[in-house]
């Protein structure tokens, strides 16, 4: 790792957030990353959908190691990233010092 690298979390830096004022009107506010240190450690679980498959039990119980099951997405198309089963984003599998990792390349939005 250079010097120039990042090396973890700038506590100084600011986070903005969507809040509704009182006018009923979507404003931004800025808050400091220190002000949300408290929720830094808080567990989440990440979940990083590759697809979908449905089967029967009788067919469940004929998988063997080596076996191929079919899923409902084709090779390079994005997957799904859930946080706490909340989709968060899509991205894409990588590969780092051989093992299998996730490069987030969107992220989305929230409906409400």
């Amino acid at each position: 790792m250079s010097a120039d690298e990042p090396t973890g979390i700038d506590l100084e830096s600011h986070v903005a957030e969507r809040r509704r004022g009182d006018d009923g009107e979507d404003q931004a506010v800025t808050r400091s990353a220190a002000e949300l240190e408290a929720v830094f450690d808080v567990p989440v679980r990440v979940s990083a959908i590759l697809g979908r498959a449905r089967l029967g039990v009788s067919d469940l119980l004929q998988l063997a190691p080596g076996s191929v099951l079919e899923l409902d997405r084709k090779v390079g198309e994005a997957i799904d990233i859930y946080v706490n089963d909340r989709l968060v984003a899509r991205g894409e599998v990588v590969l780092v010092e051989d093992k299998l990792g996730v490069t987030m390349t969107e992220i989305v939005k929230a409906e409400r």
